[in-house]
């Protein structure tokens, strides 16, 4: 078993088990590591340590920050700022698909795709020339059941498999790049102009907060528009960094998530402490 899945499977374990408080042993014992080895293990792929994650999870963060933060979500959003955020310090340009490229059906466009791991499960990646087309947790789906999707996209492209080149997104999407080594990357995704307008909403919800659907709509001028924002939350290509794992219900509830709900509650608990560590 690798570290990667180790991970991932202790954060499962703790999303799964918070209301009973697991312990390091307890943890360290699902994924069949000593509490010594397990807590260096962690704190190396997650940047956190197991208790500091587990406290996380036990804040009601999502109704704080709702309460706390509904206005300044939406002057964020109006104002087109992205705040402090660490996952976008190297910023993410995002570009849709014009008409001709999809009249054309990607004629001539290479699309290069792999699958790399990352602490929270092995993730699919493609990209164009001019950037990253999608990224999707595996699990739910394979990677041969993603590519039939990006051929129907692209009909007269070309798929490459090269795992090297894909890394490079993980790597920036988990800060893995020592300063100054990462370049500013760019989407080319493919949607309707109503879900280019949320996913360009997304981009600009600060790391480590959240919003509801009828925020985003209300911030986008369509304030009856939360179901349609809803669907297109949920049609975002670019998983991670199109954040539509920032978007929640409005009473607080986590809300769905195509890779999972758990999955969803563990991203925003190490985006969280990412941003506002907690005292320990």
């Amino acid at each position: 078993m690798s570290d990667y899945i180790r991970i991932e499977k202790a954060m499962t374990y703790m999303s799964e088990h918070v209301s009973s408080q697991p312990t390091l042993e307890d943890v360290a014992a699902h994924v069949h590591l000593s509490p010594f080895h397990f807590h260096r293990v962690f704190c190396k792929w997650a940047g956190t340590t197991p208790k500091r994650f587990l406290q996380a999870l036990t804040l009601e963060r999502s109704k704080r920050m709702l309460k706390e933060e509904g206005s300044l979500m939406d002057v964020s959003l109006r104002m087109g700022l992205s705040g402090g955020s660490r996952l976008y310090d190297h910023f993410v340009k995002l570009e849709a698909v014009t008409p001709g490229e999809y009249k054309n059906g990607g004629q001539g466009v290479t699309i290069q795709y792999g699958v790399n791991e990352t602490p929270f499960g092995k993730i699919f990646v493609a990209m164009t020339p001019r950037g990253v087309c999608r990224i999707e947790f595996l699990g739910s789906r394979s990677a041969d059941e993603i590519l039939v999707d990006i051929g129907k996209d692209w009909p007269k492209g070309s798929l490459v498999q090269n795992d090297n080149a894909t890394n490079y997104v993980a790597n920036v999407l988990f800060s893995r790049l020592k300063d100054g080594q990462s370049n500013p990357l760019s989407l080319h995704v493919m949607g309707t102009n109503f879900q280019v307008a949320v996913w360009r909403a997304l981009l600009r919800i600060p790391s480590g907060q959240l919003a509801s659907y009828s925020q985003i709509a209300n911030a986008l001028g369509y304030p009856k528009a939360s179901r349609a924002v809803g669907n297109a939350v949920g049609s975002n290509p670019v998983a991670m960094l199109i954040p539509c794992h920032r978007v929640i219900q409005k009473s607080g509830a986590i809300g769905g998530y195509r890779w999972g709900s758990t999955k969803k509650e563990m991203i925003q608990a190490w985006e969280f402490l990412r941003e506002e560590p907690i005292e320990l």
